[in-house]
């Protein structure tokens, strides 16, 4: 069976946004000072990484083995990416950081969007 139109745009999107997450991930500052450790800095990178992982699992999931749960929980970690995003916005303002988390929610609420519209109805069995 061919994967319908919106769950392929749901897939790409999805993973550009991961991709990105991951990119930020990869040039954050990593420079111990007083309120953070090296072994914070590293245990916080590693945790990161996995939890990336974990996304680009359940974009797997839902995509191709059709499961419709993972779709749910993506949209979960969207509604908390974007509380957090908030919160960093209010403070320390629009910074180069919140940008690209800003198009990393973007690209990850479009996604959704096509999940959950047009001909990917009826292609997630739960």
């Amino acid at each position: 069976m061919n994967v319908p139109k919106n769950v392929l745009w749901f897939e790409v999107l999805l993973y550009l946004s991961l991709t990105l997450d991951a990119l930020s991930v990869a040039f954050q500052d990593r420079t111990p000072n007083v309120e953070m450790t090296e072994q914070m800095i590293t245990v916080a990178t590693v945790m990161a990484a996995l939890l990336i992982l974990l996304l680009v699992y359940f974009v797997w999931l839902a995509a191709q083995r059709r499961k419709n749960w993972p779709r749910w929980a993506l949209l979960a970690a969207l509604v908390l990416s974007v509380i957090s995003l908030i919160q960093a916005i209010g403070d320390a303002g629009v910074e180069f950081d919140s940008a690209i988390e800003i198009v990393s929610c973007g690209l990850t609420a479009a996604g959704l969007y096509f999940s959950f519209t047009g001909d990917a109805k009826g292609w997630f069995n739960g």
